[in-house]
């Protein structure tokens, strides 16, 4: 399907790649699971970074996801000091994913994103955060990050 605009073509064919490198990375096809654990991993990544810093790592992201990355932001209410507990409590709750699914998660988009942007802007975010989450958000080895892939939930999920 063709929108007609290029740009916006562009766009939609960079967040599709983006989803299906989630899946490639859950062993799964379910595009409704990576988009909550990609959304859930913008917004909470997002709210803990600064106005300036979350702006020039949107700046990175395709245009539709920089419209996700952005969507019910509060600028007036950034950077969030949220620890890992924290953090995984709110990334579990937004991906519906168990809460002991959430590095996992994490890990596999952190991948993503290194793999579709600008290195130096993922480790400038990553550096601004506390090394136990900064530690949390790291990918996982890959021989790490495809175990347990058959028993990611498809829907839903729960804490």
């Amino acid at each position: 399907m063709s929108t007609g605009v290029e740009n916006l073509d562009r766009s939609i064919d960079k967040a599709t790649a983006w989803l299906a490198d989630i899946d490639a990375g859950f062993g799964t096809s379910d595009r409704h699971l990576a988009y909550r654990v990609l959304r859930a991993w913008l917004h909470c990544l997002r709210d803990r970074l600064s106005v300036e810093v979350a702006a020039h790592f949107a700046a990175q992201l395709p245009d539709l996801l920089r419209g996700v990355f952005f969507d019910g932001w509060n600028p007036s209410r950034v950077p969030q000091k949220y620890d890992c507990a924290a953090y995984v409590t709110r990334f579990a709750r937004e991906a519906r994913v168990r809460d002991s699914d959430v590095v996992k998660a994490a890990r596999i988009v952190s991948a993503v994103a290194r793999r579709h942007m600008s290195a130096g802007v993922v480790a400038e975010a990553f550096r601004l955060l506390p090394a136990d989450l900064g530690n949390l958000l790291e990918p996982a080895a890959a021989g790490q990050a495809a175990d347990g892939a058959s028993s990611w939930p498809s829907v839903g999920g729960g804490r």
